[in-house]
C-alpha cells in the first residue's frame, strides 16, 4: 500500500484546515467566497481548486505488464468486496475470481493486454467500452491529458459546517485530499467487470480518466497529516460539507471509540465531528454527509447540482456502515 510524508502537529479542529493542504497541493490560493448551503443557510466558504496531482507520491503504477508480475510492480482493484493487487497471478486467476471463463486479459505467452496509447484508453475508459478493449486492464497516464496537465477540480466548502438532522448522500465529488487530489464517488465496478476489463488503481487508490484526470476511490494511507493519537488515525481531506475525513478505523480501534454513525462520522475532544474514510475494498470514501453542501455546487444532493450518481445502495442514505 502507499504512505506519504506526515506533518508532525495534530491539527486543531478549531484551527483553519486549509492550512493543512501540502506544498503544491494547491493550483492557486485559497480565498473566501459568499455561498448558500443545500438548507438555505448564507454563510462563507472557502474557494479551494486542488492541482489534480499528488504532492507526495508520484502516481502509478497500474496495470502489469506481464502475468508474472509482482506486488511491487503494480496497482491494486477493488470490487466492493475485496482488493487485490494486479498481480500478474491475479490476471491468470480471473476466470475463478468472478467464475467467467470469457476473462483473457493476456495473449496466453505471458503478456497482459494494457491500454498502452492514448486512443486506446480513451476507447476503454468510458462505460461503453469499444468492443476490442474488452478483455484489457485499463490504465491511463497523465500525459495523454489534454495539454499533458493534470485537471484542477474547483470546490467550495463551508468554512463553518451546518450539521443537518439527516445524512445526506454524497455526490461527487466527495471531498478534495491535503495531497491536491479530487475525491470521487464510488468506481463503476458492475460496469467495468461487465465488459471484462479492469480498470486498476495505484496503491493510493487514484487512477486516471479522461475527464476528471487523476482522482481517488479508496483510503488508503496516502496523504494523512498528523500524528493521530491512540484509537483514532490522523486526517487526509476535507468532505464538501467541511468535516475532516481521517484515514481508516480498523476493528481494534473502532473498538476503543466505540460506533460510528451512519456515515462513519463521530466527534471526539481533538478533532471534534469528523468521518473515518470507508475501508478500501467497500469502494467509496464516503457514502453520505452529516452537513449541508453548497447549493448547486459539485457534491451536492441530488436535484440542487452536483454531477454524479448515487451512492451504492440507491437515493436514500446508508446503512450504518463501520468501514
Amino acid at each position: 500500500m502507499g504512505s506519504s510524508a506526515k506533518s508532525s502537529a495534530v491539527p486543531d479542529p478549531t484551527a483553519s484546515w486549509p492550512s493543512l493542504f501540502m506544498p503544491g497541493a494547491l493550483a492557486k490560493d485559497v480565498s473566501i467566497v459568499d455561498c448558500t448551503l443545500s438548507d438555505g443557510t448564507e454563510t462563507s466558504c472557502y474557494e479551494i481548486t486542488v492541482a489534480g496531482t499528488p504532492a507526495d507520491h508520484e502516481v502509478g503504477p497500474f496495470c502489469p505488464r506481464t502475468t508474472t508480475a509482482t506486488e511491487e510492480e503494480v496497482g491494486i482493484w477493488l470490487d466492493g468486496e475485496n482488493l487485490y493487487d494486479v498481480t500478474g497471478e491475479f490476471i491468470l486467476d480471473l476466470p475463478s475470481i468472478y467464475n467467467d471463463d470469457e476473462w483473457m486479459l493476456h495473449d496466453g505467452h505471458g503478456h497482459v493486454h494494457v491500454t498502452d496509447t492514448r486512443e486506446a484508453f480513451e476507447a476503454a475508459a468510458r462505460p461503453d467500452v469499444a468492443e476490442e478493449y474488452e478483455n484489457y486492464c485499463v490504465e491511463g497516464r497523465m500525459e495523454w491529458l489534454e495539454d499533458g496537465e493534470p485537471v484542477t477540480t474547483t470546490v467550495q466548502i463551508p468554512v463553518s459546517p451546518v450539521r443537518q438532522d439527516d445524512a445526506t448522500p454524497a455526490r461527487a465529488p466527495l471531498g478534495v485530499s491535503f495531497n491536491g487530489v479530487r475525491i470521487d464517488a464510488a468506481a463503476p465496478v458492475d460496469a467495468i467487470l461487465g465488459a471484462h476489463t479492469i480498470a486498476a488503481f495505484d496503491d493510493c487508490g487514484g487512477h486516471v480518466n479522461p475527464f476528471e484526470g487523476y482522482h481517488m476511490h479508496a483510503a488508503t494511507g496516502c496523504g494523512e497529516v498528523g500524528e493521530a493519537p491512540d484509537g483514532e488515525t490522523a486526517p487526509f481531506a476535507v468532505a464538501m460539507d467541511g468535516y475532516l475525513i481521517h484515514g481508516v478505523l480498523d476493528s481494534e480501534d473502532i473498538g476503543k471509540v466505540g460506533d460510528l454513525d451512519a456515515c462513519n462520522g463521530h466527534t471526539t475532544g481533538e478533532y471534534g465531528y469528523h468521518y473515518h474514510a470507508r475501508s478500501p475494498e467497500l469502494n467509496g470514501v464516503l457514502t453520505c454527509y452529516m452537513g449541508a453542501t453548497v447549493k448547486g455546487g459539485p457534491g451536492g444532493p441530488p436535484g440542487r447540482g452536483g454531477p454524479g450518481g448515487p451512492p451504492p445502495g440507491g437515493e436514500g442514505p446508508p446503512p450504518h456502515d463501520h468501514n
